[in-house]
């Protein structure tokens, strides 16, 4: 990709994340859905690392490196708007290793990346989180850093002491060099508003059965909203009604409203 459209491309995520309205985020997991989801009207595509391996074979968090970065220069490639990656824990047990990770998505035509920290080491993960910012500058592109803490995720600790970790974790990552922050896990709209007012930067929730709906998370101070693997997980089960009718009734009705062979064909015939 031209150096000077990725830059652009940098820039108009990261200013998505300021308002005034909420970004949203459908996750995409190949090149398909993120055609579907642009044509849809979205206005950035980010991957869903789970929902990418489960397209290409993997369990989540099994993928290699570089099949994911080359899943997400297909996904790059095929839409024209801004592209993040979510690159898991930065494929790398290093702040140096993460580095090349970010380079790497950075070649892809990627301009914007996931960073989790898995509940593992925070200190760690600032030194990442760092690390990445200064790779990013020194490409002289933007890259937006979305930095995750998996506190509520994976029930780390006492219940008590979630938020004020969930809080100190996120205003770390975001004084190392995040733009967004986010807390995958929480759904009720008293800690979602709690959170946003405690922690310096962006919030990004996961958007998940029961959370609150869209405008309502604007309300509360969100400024992201992402599904994650959902629609891949949607669509997988979709694919289990559609089977489960052939071979139980011998019908069809399941996909009957399928989008037609000629339009996914132009999905592709039409990539600028």
């Amino acid at each position: 990709m031209d150096p000077e459209a990725q830059r652009a491309r940098a820039i108009r995520f990261r200013d998505l994340h300021q308002g005034p309205g909420i970004l949203v985020l459908v996750n995409a997991w190949d090149a398909a859905s993120a055609c579907i989801f642009e044509k849809a009207g979205c206005t950035a595509i980010a991957t869903s690392s789970a929902g990418v391996a489960a397209s290409l074979g993997f369990a989540d968090e099994d993928i290699p490196v570089s099949i994911m970065l080359e899943a997400v220069a297909r996904i790059a490639a095929a839409v024209s708007l801004p592209v993040s990656a979510d690159m898991e824990s930065g494929f790398g047990d290093t702040a140096e290793k993460v580095t090349e990770t970010a380079k790497a998505v950075l070649q892809a035509g990627g301009i914007g990346m996931n960073l989790e920290d898995a509940a593992g080491d925070p200190a760690l993960h600032v030194e990442k989180v760092q690390a990445v910012r200064h790779a990013a500058d020194a490409a002289g592109i933007p890259l937006v850093i979305n930095a995750r803490t998996d506190v509520y995720l994976r029930q780390v600790g006492d219940p008590a002491s979630r938020f004020d970790e969930a809080v100190r974790r996120a205003n770390a990552y975001r004084k190392a060099g995040a733009d967004c922050l986010f807390v995958p896990g929480v759904r009720d709209a008293a800690t979602i508003g709690r959170l946003t007012a405690a922690i310096d930067g962006p919030v990004n929730i996961l958007a998940v059965p029961g959370a609150p709906p869209v405008p309502e998370l604007q309300r509360l101070g969100v400024r992201r909203v992402s599904l994650g693997s959902g629609a891949m997980r949607a669509t997988l089960a979709l694919a289990v009604r559609i089977a489960r009718e052939l071979l139980d009734a011998g019908t069809y009705a399941s996909f009957s409203d399928a989008i037609p062979s000629a339009e996914v064909q132009r999905l592709f015939k039409e990539q600028k």
